[in-house]
């Protein structure tokens, strides 16, 4: 028998569970509903949406459901549209996939404005956004709350040199939404061969400034902040503040010891790179996540003269492409929440016989700084332990 539309949905009404914009709230406040989806259209959506829902058009609700959402069947879903017909028909489809505890909101995004709830209307990608990034937003395990989580992501990187320029390139690139700089160098000659960030006409700039332009060409809708200055112990946990994710591209110990120490006290993870001659080697500093710091591996710094620089023993110019681009890697993931990062494992590089191995990592109890009784609680500069100057130019 056919049917009006009228009738249809009518029809659907009668067999689904339709909740009040009063009943969702309560659910959420009680943590009772775990999941609220919007199936409008991108431009219904702009106009204001139930916060923490998950935008899915709905068209590709069906589609998108399982990797957006939750591919478990008995979750708690409320569906809601303009004002409750859509919502209605996609929780019929829903609950004949299987998911037997959806409800569709009576009245929809309408219903909610009129109780006197409020909404969101920020977070949205642009319809520029989502042109530039697309390749991102059609991986399932990115998608469009991913490359939400970048944009809104804040990474310092410590140096702008050899390791810097790879990794802020592609995090530029990928839309990480505001990259900090940290450098007190300007462009050499001798810079060009692997920092390739710069050109001819930038030497004798501040690093920092030379990287930002360059970084702006690229994307201009991100934020570049740039510090023109040494990283020291007064300074250090200023610098840190309002970053989520500490990027460590310099070449010098003092610099690699006072980072370390002050993302452990402030608690961030620090990406972590190093280089010389053919070799490279990448890890994840993360204490507050159960894993090991730098002094786990190396309390103290090593002697002056110890260790040469890469001034000293050179470095192949691609090599720090290499590393930087793990570097950026790893920032992604951990700012989307994807795959696992390297936390606890150490990645080493030979470039002369293209081979890759991996090291496993332990925290240390009795590290000094991030062990059961540390004894470093406050920042130390070490450059005249060190015998170096100090300035944190990038690696290499």
């Amino acid at each position: 028998m056919a049917l009006t539309s009228g009738q249809l949905l009518d029809q659907v009404k009668r067999s689904i569970e339709e909740v009040t914009a009063d009943q969702v709230k309560r659910g959420l406040q009680a943590g009772e509903i775990k999941h609220v989806v919007d199936v409008r259209e991108r431009d219904e959506v702009m106009d204001g949406y139930i916060p923490g829902a998950h935008l899915i058009p709905r068209g590709f609700l069906e589609l998108n459901i399982e990797e957006d959402v939750t591919m478990e069947r008995d979750v708690p879903i409320v569906l809601y549209c303009a004002g409750g017909n859509r919502s209605a028909l996609a929780a019929r489809d829903l609950i004949a996939m299987g998911y037997t505890s959806v409800t569709s909101m009576i009245g929809g995004i309408k219903g909610w404005k009129d109780a006197g709830f409020s909404i969101e209307q920020d977070g949205l990608l642009s319809d520029d956004d989502l042109q530039r990034y697309s390749r991102h937003i059609i991986l399932p395990e990115v998608g469009e709350q991913g490359q939400k989580k970048l944009l809104g992501g804040k990474v310092l990187l410590v140096g702008a040199g050899g390791l810097g320029c790879p990794t802020a390139l592609y995090l530029a690139a990928a839309g990480v939404g505001t990259i900090g700089l940290v450098d007190a160098d300007v462009v050499d000659r001798s810079n060009l061969q692997r920092q390739i960030l710069f050109s001819e006409d930038m030497i004798g700039k501040p690093k920092v400034e030379a990287a930002r332009e360059r970084l702006l060409q690229l994307n201009p809708g991100i934020t570049v902040n740039t510090h023109f200055e040494l990283l020291t112990s007064v300074n250090a946990m200023q610098m840190l503040d309002g970053y989520d994710i500490i990027v460590n591209g310099c070449d010098n110990f003092p610099t690699r010891y006072l980072v370390n120490d002050a993302a452990v006290l402030s608690g961030k993870p620090v990406v972590d790179g190093s280089i010389f001659r053919f070799e490279g080697q990448a890890t994840v500093y993360d204490s507050a996540d159960g894993g090991p710091c730098y002094r786990c591996l190396y309390p103290e710094p090593p002697p002056p003269g110890e260790v040469p620089s890469c001034a000293e023993g050179g470095v192949l110019g691609i090599l720090p492409g290499t590393i930087g681009m793990v570097q950026a890697t790893e920032v992604v993931k951990l700012l989307v929440g994807m795959g696992t990062p390297l936390v606890g494992r150490m990645m080493l590089y030979d470039a002369l016989d293209m081979k890759f191995r991996e090291l496993k990592l332990r925290r240390n109890p009795d590290c000094p700084v991030c062990g059961d009784a540390p004894t470093v609680t406050e920042l130390i500069d070490y450059e005249q332990f060190c015998g170096l100057p100090g300035h944190s130019e990038a690696a290499g």
